[in-house]
């Protein structure tokens, strides 16, 4: 049975830091391309970042860049997010995802249906 557990959320002020894990029970978890998404109340789901499963790219939303970095540890079947110089507009509640269709090794699925599992999410609250 596929897990994927985020954890790391919470409450933070404006220009805080955040490091969100998801740790993953997946068999051949290094095959796996990995996401990070969010949803604020009342607004979709949005791709957030995202890293090949080979580790070799990385991905992200225009609105985060220069201030997320996504990671991952094979070793220990966990992905990162680290997020610096949090905003208000950051606060949403953050998935983590995984996807197991890209056979490239650079590739990233920027698309929340292409993915195959999703955690149950953690908040993150940023207050201003």
């Amino acid at each position: 049975q596929v897990q994927l557990v985020e954890s790391g959320g919470g409450l933070v002020q404006a220009g805080g830091s955040l490091r969100l894990s998801c740790a993953a029970s997946i068999r051949a978890f290094s095959s796996y391309g990995m996401g990070w998404f969010r949803q604020a109340p009342g607004k979709e789901r949005e791709f957030v970042a995202g890293i090949s499963w080979s580790g070799s790219s990385t991905d992200y939303a225009p609105s985060v860049v220069g201030r997320f970095t996504i990671s991952r540890d094979d070793a220990k079947n966990t992905v990162y997010l680290q997020m610096n110089s949090l905003k208000p507009e950051d606060t949403a509640v953050y998935y983590c995802a995984a996807d197991s269709k890209n056979t490239i090794a650079t590739a990233i699925s920027i698309w929340g249906h292409l993915y195959d599992y999703w955690g149950q999410g953690t908040q993150v609250t940023v207050s201003s």
